[in-house]
């Protein structure tokens, strides 16, 4: 687990999929699915040429200018249901998620914006 307090990845599209790599916590190419690449499709769709990159800043604690909000709902196989209000979409993150957090966080408070 990185001992951050907002944590910054690049999404980008590769063979038609969200993925991100981040070497400080060993994953590379690892895939959003299962709802999540639909809200990112949301949260994105402002960002021009988000397909190539983009900066996407998550915490588990409210910051300034977030955008959206996702709130845990339940375990669902090895990974976690959150719940976007603003989209009103369901997504599943795998765990994954527990490099950067010791357990899932209630709420996950998200902003991207472009590199």
């Amino acid at each position: 687990m990185t001992s951050n307090v907002i944590n910054i990845i690049i999404p980008y599209k590769w063979e038609g999929t969200w993925v991100f790599d981040d070497e400080r916590v060993g994953l590379q190419k690892e895939p959003f699915v299962a709802g999540a690449d639909v809200m990112i499709d949301h949260l994105v769709q402002d960002i021009p040429n988000a397909a190539n990159g983009f900066r996407l800043f998550f915490s588990a604690y409210e910051f300034p200018r977030y955008t959206v909000c996702i709130e845990w709902r339940r375990e669902d196989g090895s990974g976690n249901i959150y719940y976007s209000p603003e989209y009103d979409l369901e997504g599943w993150l795998c765990p994954a998620l527990l490099r950067y957090f010791d357990k899932p966080p209630e709420k996950i408070y998200v902003k991207a914006e472009g590199k």
